[in-house]
């Protein structure tokens, strides 16, 4: 496995698309949508765990089996979400 050292403008892509993220998670918070309140914030917060793990965890530019491991994970998580989603919508 080799080091993909990246420019200082890629980090700087990166961490500003966060911080809008960043901004539009707030954003979200201060809008009433009701139900979807919830599905908007987790499909913010997937996307910024996406950008980190692409980005700052390098997976983008290592082996396809790196990519198989981090996509099982993020099966994972989204079984865990489903999961969770169920349960509390049966509480309504």
């Amino acid at each position: 496995m080799s080091n993909h050292i990246l420019p200082k403008k890629t980090y700087y892509l990166v961490g500003a698309a966060l911080m809008v993220l960043l901004g539009v998670t707030v954003g979200v918070a201060l809008v009433p949508l009701g139900p979807f309140n919830v599905l908007v914030a987790l499909a913010v917060a997937f996307t910024k765990a996406l950008i980190v793990v692409l980005y700052f965890m390098h997976v983008k530019y290592n082996s396809r089996l790196t990519w198989v491991f981090a996509s099982g994970g993020v099966l994972w998580l989204l079984i865990m979400i489903i999961l969770t989603m169920g349960d509390f919508i049966a509480r309504f």
